[in-house]
């Protein structure tokens, strides 16, 4: 049963009261969040097992290509004519394979890091990226509209970056805490004012009685569904499974206070009209503004359950997954993923087959330096 049937329709044209509009804008709400969810975990879990595979299969083969290319480069040193100059250039595209294949752990990659990072490599090394650092620290702080705290604990672009990002998180969360608390504050100000009125008048404040409402409601709807569905009243056996089984059902939604839940099993057990002219519609104000506190609460947990499926989903699918995306345009990112990490394979393979000629290989090499600068400036 659909949870839009629980909508309160407008009887004998009369307009909807405020407290019914609020109840169907959170139904609403609630049944979109939900569809959401379902339609991303349908679509991942048609998509998420090949594209994973399909990625670490260009990967993998990018990484055989540049071990192939990191020993023939090898051997080529060994063999072919190099000036001093054509060395020293050749060790930063060398030492640029060997950090992509660092995470393999592979013998012969690793006897040949021992081989070339002497310490005047890694000290030419640690002057360049230092450099690089710096030259990033000025954009961040750019960026940041601040300096970068104790910079000179970050000697390279990554950790130059990383602090960066902390910096503004940092920032963010301040300027998020300063505006909860003046959010709160004006709240509990608003809340007192409302309790002192209340006390002079001799009054329950409203939102505690909102809040008792709501729990009584929910505690009604529990006992009418567990007086309905006990199975130790019903002599027929295979009904008596089914209730069982929807009794579970009603037990774990109501130590959730999960309204809508019930609402669903209600409207299932009871058979409430689809057109809803009895049930929620004939429910006054009070009762629906209580039990939209319990639908609020479920639209926020919902909200961040999309949330945390969207943020998950884009860590293992390495693509931007939002919910609101159709499913063409989400299928059609990961395809471009993959094409670009076959792209990048196939490009190694032609570097690979390129460089056998010795002229193109000192082209090559040199090629690969100058961009290692330019990435680097």
């Amino acid at each position: 049963m659909n949870l839009l049937d629980l909508i309160v329709q407008p009887v004998d044209q009369d307009r909807l009261t405020p407290a019914q509009q609020r109840f169907n804008d959170l139904l609403a709400q609630i049944e979109r969040l939900s569809g959401q969810i379902q339609r991303l975990e349908a679509w991942s879990d048609k998509h998420r097992y090949a594209h994973i595979q399909a990625l670490r299969e260009s990967v993998q083969l990018s990484q055989a290509h540049r071990k192939s290319l990191l020993l023939f480069v090898h051997e080529r040193l060994q063999t072919a004519d190099f000036t001093d100059r054509q060395q020293r250039m050749a060790r930063g595209p060398v030492r640029g394979l060997m950090a992509h294949l660092a995470a393999t752990n592979d013998p012969q990659v690793q006897a040949l890091v021992d081989l070339y990072v002497s310490e005047e490599d890694e000290q030419e090394a640690a002057e360049e990226q230092a450099e690089a650092a710096q030259r990033l620290r000025e954009r961040i702080e750019e960026a940041l509209g601040q300096p970068i705290e104790k910079p000179s604990q970050y000697q390279t672009p990554e950790e130059m970056m990383a602090a960066g990002m902390r910096q503004w998180q940092r920032q963010q969360q301040a300027d998020e805490e300063r505006k909860t608390a003046k959010r709160a504050a004006r709240k509990a100000q608003k809340q007192a004012q409302k309790k002192s009125a209340a006390a002079d008048k001799g009054e329950v404040p409203a939102a505690q009685t909102r809040e008792l409402d709501a729990k009584s409601a929910i505690r009604t709807i529990f006992r009418q569904l567990a007086s309905a569905l006990h199975p130790d009243r019903e002599p027929d056996e295979q009904e008596r499974l089914r209730k069982t089984g929807l009794m579970s059902e009603v037990n774990a939604a109501y130590e959730k206070n999960d309204l809508t839940t019930l609402l669903r099993l209600q409207m299932q057990v009871t058979q409430v009209n689809p057109q809803n002219k009895g049930g929620t519609a004939r429910m006054a104000d009070d009762k629906l503004i209580a039990m939209s506190l319990l639908l609020t609460e479920q639209v926020a947990a919902l909200e961040d359950d999309l949330d945390q499926l969207e943020n998950r989903l884009s860590r293992e699918l390495c693509v931007p997954v939002r919910a609101d995306a159709d499913e063409a345009t989400l299928s059609q990112s990961l395809q471009r993923i993959q094409a670009d990490q076959r792209h990048s394979a196939d490009s190694l393979a032609a570097d690979l087959r390129r460089i056998q000629n010795e002229a193109e290989l000192k082209r090559w090499l040199k090629e690969q330096w100058q961009l290692a600068k330019a990435t680097s400036a």
